[in-house]
């Protein structure tokens, strides 16, 4: 997520806290590499202007050159701008009487029918009974896609196919009142452009069900583009808020970062991966600092709670404490952690030296090297996952030939596993003490 963007402002941020005092020219510096980063990132011209502009007016204001950490503080700075500019959060106003209707507009491809998906499943563990509407009879396998992954969480979809979509929205609402469900939400019809005949069938169907929110779906990866998508559709129609979809292959974020302040529509969720979990809802701190290279630990915490056995995990923190941990521990905590999702998310959200040294990381070769160390685990015995002692020259040889690996790798497997064995014995002994260093 914001690669690019994240790798060009955080060697700004390292040249800043080199230099120690910093002058008002040293200020201006990094803020005319900001504007171009930010420029270079497909953020609207205004909206950088605007955000340099009162980053300098502050920097300068508090009189930098005599803070007692002038670096600190320029990215203090910066990082409230930031969140100021991302604008703040807007959480779903589900109020009134039920069931409450979501329209999810937006054109061809940009995500729509896997956000309502998305959006169906967080809805329903959050307790709402929740019902889909495939309202787009115009895309071949609309209403197959978004069956499928209906059935994949649990939630009934409504279809009529000799009905126009305002009719159908029409009785998908009846039905949901009859049916005691909570929330209703319509996958509309999209086009590869907007047109009069899209925006003339999407205000029909809202004057046939009283509609709570009405979110338009956009695909971050466009761009600047992604501005005058939101604002032909917010002339047309009355938006309550935004999805952007595709945030994790966005290497840029300009998008994100200026779709706030140039069109005034909130920001509500954000689709961060092809999975139907993968969805956020906004929140501008935490995005301001994954964006500035800072990590997102309440992110973080967030996702391996969704991803982690309470129960599981309090068995395994004894184990540590007591200075326990083999090798079938070892491939516990690997499976929890694919859980969270792909690697490049998780290692982008850890904070400090941590998320420092992630993101000099090949992604793509780590998570080969998880495959790997689970490969050559699983073609172990129990015994030997319990007691790798045991562990000689002729078994690490069946273990490769069972994994399809060279022995080599089993034993750079083995390198790893007492490495590890040899921090957590290390922090047993003190406590956690040190723990901090490796997250600041």
């Amino acid at each position: 997520m914001f690669e690019n963007l994240t790798e060009r402002l955080s060697g700004i941020f390292e040249n800043l806290r080199r230099r120690g005092r910093l002058s008002e020219a040293d200020v201006d510096a990094a803020m005319r590499e900001v504007r171009l980063a930010l420029l270079e990132a497909d953020v609207h011209y205004g909206v950088v202007k605007q955000f340099t502009n009162r980053v300098k007016e502050r920097a300068v204001g508090h009189d930098i050159s005599r803070a007692l950490n002038p670096a600190q503080q320029v990215i203090k700075i910066v990082n409230e701008e930031l969140i100021q500019t991302l604008g703040p959060p807007s959480s779903l106003q589900l109020k009134g009487e039920r069931p409450y209707v979501i329209v999810l507009v937006g054109l061809q491809g940009s995500g729509k029918t896997t956000a309502a998906a998305k959006l169906a499943k967080r809805l329903r563990a959050m307790g709402e009974r929740t019902m889909l509407v495939a309202a787009d009879p115009y895309r071949p396998a609309a209403v197959t896609q978004l069956q499928t992954l209906a059935e994949q969480i649990g939630v009934p979809v409504f279809h009529d196919a000799d009905l126009t979509p305002p009719k159908l929205a029409e009785k998908a609402y009846q039905t949901a009142r009859k049916g005691g469900v909570s929330v209703v939400i319509l996958d509309t019809a999209g086009r590869s452009q907007m047109d009069q005949d899209l925006m003339d069938e999407l205000r029909a169907i809202e004057k046939k069900v009283p509609v709570t929110e009405t979110i338009l779906v956009v695909d971050a990866m466009i761009g600047q583009e992604a501005l005058n998508v939101a604002q032909g559709f917010r002339q047309a129609l009355p938006l309550s808020g935004l999805f952007l979809t595709k945030i994790d292959g966005d290497a840029r974020g300009g998008a994100a970062i200026s779709i706030r302040e140039v069109t005034g529509i909130p920001i509500k969720f954000l689709g961060v991966g092809e999975s139907i979990d993968a969805i956020e809802e906004y929140n501008p701190d935490r995005l301001a600092s994954r964006i500035l290279g800072m990590g997102d630990l309440l992110g973080l915490i967030e996702k391996a709670e969704s991803a982690f056995d309470q129960q599981e995990a309090e068995k395994q923190a004894e184990k540590l404490m007591r200075g326990e941990f083999t090798l079938e521990d070892f491939a516990k905590q690997l499976k929890q952690m694919r859980k969270m999702g792909p690697l490049a998310q998780v290692m982008e959200m850890l904070p400090g030296h941590m998320g420092q040294v992630a993101r000099q990381v090949d992604p793509r070769e780590a998570e080969d090297q998880l495959k790997q160390i689970e490969a050559v685990i699983n073609s172990m015995t129990v015994e030997e996952r319990r007691s790798p002692k045991i562990l000689n020259a002729s078994r690490r040889r069946r273990i490769a030939r069972g994994s399809g690996l060279e022995v080599q790798v089993v034993n750079q497997v083995m390198k790893r596993f007492r490495e590890t064995q040899r921090l957590i014995s290390t922090l047993q002994k003190s406590g956690g003490k040190g723990l901090g260093r490796l997250m600041g």
